[in-house]
């Protein structure tokens, strides 16, 4: 299974602790390096980074870790990454060769058991399946800055920021289809170069499904506090 990693911005938000977001220590290794050994406990064997703010100092930093792992690490260049996150995967679109692939953030730093779930669903042809967590009332990410889903029965209605009526969050796991980047190039063409753009495109269709992850924890280490916890769930084992 590949696995697509978006990790072109500039994460000002958590510049206090280092310049580079993706290269950002906690638990003793760089934010990039959880994702992509969680992404490979789980069952991911190739991976893809799309770089773009400081690319060439990243780029270098995976190399070696491809080098002293063994994993298979390519790179997809977004010099426009100052543009929401779906321009970035629209850059990888031949990368992923029509493939099926997971999609996760540089910075989301999650069970492995949540892309397992993932991997082991089938994809359904031309959809995109995305994690969803149900524990709104008590969430461990900021209810404030989560991207929020409404669900029914498997398939996802909504989704947005803003929205008021919602049961679900955004974990920013996703299992993706070719039929994704037909949808990204619609939304961008719309005027909403996001993600979110593009799922919503395909909730209107009736192709934006939404996987359950239960209990499993998650983060979007996005500023200090978040940082905070994932730091203290790396060091309980828990992710």
């Amino acid at each position: 299974m590949d696995c697509l990693i978006v990790a072109a911005g500039q994460g000002s938000r958590l510049q206090s602790k280092g310049p580079l977001k993706p290269l950002v220590t906690i638990g003793g290794a760089p934010l990039i390096e959880h994702v992509i050994l969680s992404a490979s406990a789980a069952g991911a064997t190739r991976f893809t980074v799309v770089s773009g703010y400081e690319g060439e100092r990243l780029r270098a930093a995976l190399d070696a870790l491809a080098a002293r792992s063994g994993l298979t690490i390519g790179h997809v260049i977004n010099d426009a990454w100052r543009g929401a996150n779906g321009l970035s995967v629209l850059k990888a679109r031949e990368a992923m060769g029509g493939r099926p692939f997971l999609l996760t953030m540089c910075d989301h730093l999650a069970d492995p058991a949540i892309m397992r779930g993932l991997i082991a669903a089938p994809p359904v042809a031309d959809s995109v399946t995305l994690g969803v967590d149900y524990n709104v009332d008590a969430p461990l990410n900021d209810p404030e800055d989560a991207t929020r889903v409404l669900c029914e029965d498997g398939r996802i209605l909504a989704i947005g920021k803003l929205m008021e009526r919602y049961n679900a969050f955004d974990t920013g796991i996703f299992l993706c289809t070719a039929a994704f980047f037909p949808a990204l190039e619609a939304s961008a063409a719309a005027g909403d170069d996001s993600i979110s753009g593009a799922m919503r495109v395909l909730a209107g269709q009736g192709r934006a499904l939404a996987h359950d992850i239960g209990d499993r924890p998650w983060i979007d280490v996005d500023d200090e506090i978040a940082y905070g916890k994932a730091e203290a769930l790396l060091a309980a084992g828990r992710l």
